[in-house]
């Protein structure tokens, strides 16, 4: 009875820990999931810093929307497999569309702030989480 105690307790604290962790991914997909859109594979890789496409059929070219209404990915493929790095975009929500022939398949991929870029407001300014830090220890002393 005893093992069977530890177990359970082990489990779910383990899945509370994974819980944790899974906020501080740098990107989410939201895949589109409509049948016409099953040859194509999305995913991120495993520090979700890269979008992986890959397909049945020849991808022939590739871009995404920013927020802003800004074309930031604009490629012409001409292949059925491509890794693209997501690091170099803006934060916020991408609009990205793979065209394959006559058929265009659309998916969000969304952007978070990194840890160290995390920004506060003070008086309206945004500064970085480090100097938030020295400014409320300046305040104390």
């Amino acid at each position: 009875m005893r093992p069977l105690f530890f177990v359970i307790f082990f489990s779910l604290i383990s899945s509370l820990n994974t819980t944790t962790q899974a906020q501080n991914d740098f990107a989410k997909l939201e895949k589109n999931v409509n049948v016409r859109a099953k040859g194509l594979i999305q995913t991120l890789n495993t520090t979700k810093d890269t979008l992986i496409l890959k397909s049945e059929f020849v991808i022939h070219k590739l871009y995404s929307v920013s927020e802003q209404s800004e074309r930031e990915i604009d490629l012409n493929i001409g292949e059925k497999s491509i890794e693209i790095p997501l690091t170099n975009l803006t934060k916020g929500k991408h609009v990205f569309v793979a065209v394959q022939g006559r058929l265009r398949i659309v998916f969000k991929v969304i952007l978070f702030e990194d840890d160290e870029m995390l920004l506060a407001m003070n008086d309206k300014k945004p500064m970085k989480k480090k100097a938030k830090a020295r400014l409320l220890k300046n305040e104390r002393e």
